[in-house]
Order: structure tokens, then C-alpha cells, then sequence
């Protein structure tokens, strides 16, 4: 007799998941959350806003995945799914209300998915945001056992007046830098090129925990800046690097003058930049280098952005010139 297990797909093993992660998952809970998990579809009341404009982004941990599968490191995946949406809903002042995952795999292994989903709870606590629902699918015949594919969605919420979108920005305002954590979750074909054998040294560890060092959140940072100066620009530097992200938000007729000497460039990605032979340029192109966001703010504000961050330090300034961005 056939049965849906004899197909490739085990319910109960879906079960075990949801029994790994409830108790988990809850905690992230807030009073806004009116369900619990298991319902059809997630509920998440607004209250407190004049004028709210919901600000959603989705978004996956891409290649990265390859890393953590070979490697058998999955705690830090989950926290790369939630980072690399939330950062991008922070680049308007917006908070993140609630989060949701979908999971896709080959043959679902319940400790492997409750390890991803961790990741997911722990970095929605960091952010003060709630993981209400996902979706776990097992697909035999589309992927592989052992293959796995991580997804998120996000949503934000910000009032309308408050809505940062690069309008502001003038010409003499200054761009600040925050660190990024490593490659975050961009660039990884290329990556995975140059570094094949993910359990070779490097700095004295294997070098897939340097390659998994998750990315980086930055809605605490944001909200500290937010609570102390105004914040004419902000943008998430992920896949294009410094050259396609910072564009999105100068208005026509300025530019970002940002001197490259003065980017912090870590070690593994100078690394990654001699050993594959690759051009500065196309490094700038594909990688953060290093600057995880960046932060457009007035002159006479840029002093107390600093000293609100730690790490951040000054790259460049706003100009006047038909070009959006000039490293030089």
C-alpha cells in the first residue's frame, strides 16, 4: 500500500520540528501576537501609530547554505535568514514587528530544521520582533536528502513622517560606516570558488567558521542613532557591494565621495582578493568590504553618530555631481 511516507515525505518528522521549536518560538511572543502557531494564518495587531506605514522585505541565505550543510554548522543560518531581512526594513527607521520562514528540504531532518529555526528566535529576541508562523516543506525529487533551502519575510512598521529615504540628503552631509561581521550572506558562489575545502586553516580555525560568522543585525544600532541625531540615509550593503547599494538612496544631482583607504577591509576577504586574483573593483562590486550599512547624516551630527556606535567611523561625504557614487 502506498502512503504519503513511502512517497518521500514523513509527517512525523514535521511534527518533531514543531515540537522542538514551539516553546521557543512563543517566546518571542508579545502581546500585538493574538494566535499561536499552528494557526492557518498569523495574526499581529497594531496599536500606538498615528499614521503607520507597514515596510515589508524577504529574502534567503543563498550559496552560504552550501557552507553550513557541508560543514554540519546550521546554529548561524537562521539568524543570516532573519538578518538579511530585517537590515533591509531598518534602512527606513522602521522596527520589526513580526517575522516569518519557509523552509524547503529533500528529507526533513527535525534537529537540523529546530537548529535553522533557533537561529531564526534568537535573532527576532535581539530585534524585538516576533517569529509568528513558516512554512516547513519536504520535496523529494526537487531537492536532494541532506539539501536544504532557508527563506524569510519580514515586516516592519514606521510612522509616516518618520520614514527615512534618502530625501533629506544633502550636499556636505557625511557617510558613516558600521562594521560588517564578514561576508554576511552575499557573494558566496564566488566565495565557495576560491575556498573549496571549507575545513582548511585559516587564522587558526577551520576556515567555515570564519566563512559562518552570521550576519550582522543592526536594528539595535539604527534605533540608538534614531533616538539621538536624524538620519538623512541609510542602506543595507549586501550582493553589489558599496557600488550598487549606496546609489539607491542619493538623490539625482548628488554623489557619495567615499575614499576607499579608509574602508576597514577584514582579513578574509584580502585573503579571498589575493588568492583568487581578483580586481579591487570587482571586490567593491560583489562584497561589503567590510561596511555592513552605511548611515548619511548632517555635518554637525556626524561626531555623536560615532560615538553611538561602536566601530563606526567615517568614510566619506556627500558632493555635487552627476555620478551617484565615486570611490576614490
Amino acid at each position: 500500500m502506498n502512503t504519503y511516507k513511502s512517497a518521500g515525505v514523513d509527517k512525523e518528522e514535521g511534527y518533531k520540528t514543531v515540537e522542538k521549536i514551539k516553546t521557543a518560538v512563543a517566546e518571542t511572543h508579545n502581546k500585538n501576537v493574538l494566535n499561536n502557531l499552528g494557526s492557518f494564518g498569523a495574526f499581529y495587531e497594531i496599536g500606538g501609530y498615528k499614521n503607520p506605514v507597514l515596510v515589508s522585505g524577504t529574502d534567503g541565505v543563498g550559496t552560504k547554505l552550501k557552507v553550513a550543510l557541508d560543514s554540519k554548522k546550521y546554529d548561524s543560518i537562521g539568524i543570516d535568514c532573519f538578518a538579511m531581512c530585517a537590515n533591509d526594513i531598518v534602512c527606513h527607521g522602521a522596527k520589526p514587528l513580526f517575522f516569518l520562514d519557509y523552509l524547503a528540504c529533500g528529507k526533513l531532518d527535525s534537529e537540523i530544521a529546530a537548529e535553522v529555526v533557533m537561529g531564526m528566535v534568537k535573532a527576532c529576541k535581539d530585534n524585538e520582533c516576533a517569529l509568528i508562523g513558516g512554512e516547513t516543506a519536504e520535496m523529494p525529487g526537487m531537492y536532494n536528502p541532506g539539501d536544504y533551502d532557508v527563506a524569510g519575510f519580514c515586516v516592519g512598521i514606521v510612522e509616516k513622517e518618520q520614514i527615512i529615504d534618502g530625501s533629506k540628503i544633502r550636499k556636505g552631509d557625511k557617510i558613516i560606516a558600521l562594521p560588517s561581521s564578514g561576508f554576511h550572506s552575499n557573494g558566496f558562489s564566488l566565495v565557495r570558488k576560491i575556498f573549496p575545502d571549507f575545513n582548511e586553516e585559516f587564522e587558526g580555525k577551520p576556515i567555515h567558521e570564519t566563512l559562518l560568522i552570521p550576519t550582522k543585525l543592526y536594528y539595535q544600532d539604527i534605533k540608538k542613532l534614531m533616538s539621538n541625531i536624524e538620519i538623512h540615509g541609510i542602506a543595507h550593503i549586501t550582493g553589489g557591494g558599496l557600488i550598487e547599494n549606496v546609489p539607491r538612496i542619493i538623490p539625482n544631482g548628488l554623489c557619495a565621495k567615499i575614499e576607499e583607504s579608509k574602508i576597514k577591509v577584514p582579513s578574509i576577504m584580502l585573503e579571498l582578493e589575493k588568492r583568487g586574483n581578483i580586481d579591487r573593483m570587482e571586490m567593491h562590486g560583489t562584497f561589503n568590504m567590510g561596511v555592513g550599512m552605511v548611515v548619511i547624516v548632517a555635518a554637525e551630527n556626524s561626531q555623536k553618530a560615532l560615538e553611538s556606535v561602536d566601530g563606526a567611523y567615517e568614510i566619506g561625504e556627500i558632493v555635487q555631481d552627476s555620478e551617484k557614487i565615486i570611490l576614490m
